[in-house]
């Protein structure tokens, strides 16, 4: 497979998508070889290099790299993952993707977390706390940070319907800025408020967000059925398209 390592491709016969040592990364769905919300992932990871002091190529350059990589790596559904990391390296891989299906069942992840602030890797505490909500029989957990407020899901941003208002944690309860939660919160789908631990019951909807899964929606928590709100899923789904490519 192709692949473009410090900007320069690559014949590899495979690869698993990471730099060695840590750094920061972004990861990017792609439709017929075109990048979802390329521009927004850019500002995130040039904001997360700034503060982190990871040094990154510039826009140009990233963008010139994904750009063929797209073209010499193609797929009807992918995974484009760009990773920066110690001395200046940097890699783009474009894996295909397969969408998921379906809705979650939820359990809570038993331990606090530390706040996910940046995209960074390595990533395998949060896998992880996935696998391990798998191990009980869950399909992903959501995490709770030390003052007993929901963070978010394993690898994904969090909305839920308590009342009649739509919501989503707060960054300031570790929450890692997503891009489809910033999506969601320009077009005033939900605001942000802090969820506590001992208000997970009264969730009667939700969706796990991620640039990949787009709105993927939860059909329990720890057991508990929950609403499946399959107008505001859709309506998810088109902005995801129209601040994506067109």
């Amino acid at each position: 497979m192709k692949i473009y390592l410090d900007g320069i491709p690559r014949d590899v016969e495979s690869t698993d998508g990471w730099l060695d040592g840590s750094g920061i990364f972004e990861t990017i769905k792609t439709v017929d070889s075109k990048a979802y919300s390329l521009e927004r992932h850019l500002n995130r990871a040039e904001k997360s290099a700034s503060v982190l002091g990871v040094s990154i190529p510039t826009r140009k350059v990233i963008e010139e790299a994904v750009s063929e990589i797209l073209i010499a790596q193609p797929h009807k559904y992918g995974m484009l993952r760009l990773s920066f990391g110690q001395n200046s390296r940097w890699l783009a891989v474009h894996f295909p993707y397969e969408p998921p299906m379906g809705a979650l069942d939820l359990g809570i992840h038993p331990s606090s977390v530390t706040p996910l602030i940046h995209k960074e890797f390595p990533y395998s505490h949060r896998l992880a706390i996935l696998a391990e909500a798998k191990n009980a029989g869950f399909d992903d957990a959501l995490t709770i940070n030390n003052e007993g407020k929901v963070c978010e899901g394993s690898v994904t941003n969090l909305i839920a319907k308590i009342g009649e208002d739509w919501i989503t944690p707060p960054l300031s309860d570790g929450v890692l800025p997503g891009i489809m939660r910033e999506i969601l919160l320009e077009n005033n789908l939900v605001s942000e408020q802090s969820i506590a631990q001992s208000s997970v019951e009264d969730i009667s909807s939700a969706f796990l967000l991620s640039s990949l899964r787009i709105a993927q929606p939860v059909s329990s928590i720890e057991g508990r059925a929950l609403h499946l709100s399959h107008a505001l899923g859709a309506q998810i789904h088109a902005l995801a398209v129209k601040y994506s490519v067109g």
